[in-house]
């Protein structure tokens, strides 16, 4: 039989996500910075821009789509744990309850991962009325799983390593936010200055943008694939364990 004690931590977290889904303003908010670059960069830059012989609105929309994928995936848990671990004290009672601290991870993680999935299917949705040349295939949505998937893990350590809600903020600014400008969303990573290049190509949005754009699985890809799942793992292992030796 399967295990599911995950499913518990799982499901309160759809309940939250549930009650937020049908509000006008929730859904507004996912879309709006996505949309926002969409029209700057697409529609505005965008139409003087060639990437390779391609339009560029299919060259950013899977961009987007990843951003949207990091930015939901993370924040979703990364506030929301720091904030019942410190204040409302709630996450404790999932420590204490008879549960594996792999099945507390993989509860939140999947709630994380859910949100993000539903953030980047939004910009998808918009990605083929924009632009015709845009269609995504099983290496796009395997890679927005993936992606998901990675920072939902990096969000749970966050969360559970924030001293106080602010340090998600700081965190986001250091790991997040330059990741987004920087990996290859709004143009190819061989663009950045060569000094900067190294840093760049460590960073995972970097290969989650590399791979994402990818027809069919060459050297890179399958590069990229690995740097992911790796990191992916890493996480996932590193934040069990957080969870496992937590006491407060």
């Amino acid at each position: 039989m399967i295990n599911a004690a995950w499913y518990p931590v799982f499901l309160k977290e759809m309940i939250h996500f549930r009650r937020k889904l049908f509000r006008l303003g929730y859904l507004f908010s996912t879309m709006l910075v996505p949309i926002i670059y969409l029209i700057a960069f697409g529609f505005g830059l965008g139409r003087s821009v060639k990437i390779g012989e391609g339009d560029y609105l299919a060259f950013l929309i899977p961009g987007l789509a990843a951003m949207s994928s990091m930015n939901n995936s993370y924040n979703w848990v990364a506030g929301a744990l720091a904030i019942d671990r410190i204040y409302f004290k709630t996450f404790q009672i999932f420590v204490q309850a008879p549960v594996k601290p792999s099945a507390i991870m993989t509860g939140e993680v999947l709630a994380a991962m859910f949100r993000g999935l539903f953030a980047s299917l939004l910009i998808v949705a918009v990605g083929f009325v924009a632009s015709p040349d845009f269609f995504p295939g099983p290496i796009f949505i395997l890679t927005l799983f993936l992606n998901g998937f990675l920072f939902a893990n990096l969000g749970v350590i966050v969360g559970m390593r924030a001293k106080s809600h602010e340090d998600t903020a700081t965190y986001s600014n250091f790991l997040i936010m330059p990741m987004a400008f920087f990996s290859g969303t709004f143009f190819p990573v061989d663009k950045i200055p060569f000094l900067f290049q190294p840093v760049i190509q460590i960073l995972p949005l970097t290969h989650t943008n590399i791979l994402i754009r990818k027809a069919a699985m060459d050297t890179e890809a399958w590069v990229s694939l690995g740097v992911l799942v790796v990191y992916a793992i890493g996480l996932f292992v590193y934040g069990s364990r957080l969870i496992r030796n937590y006491s407060e």
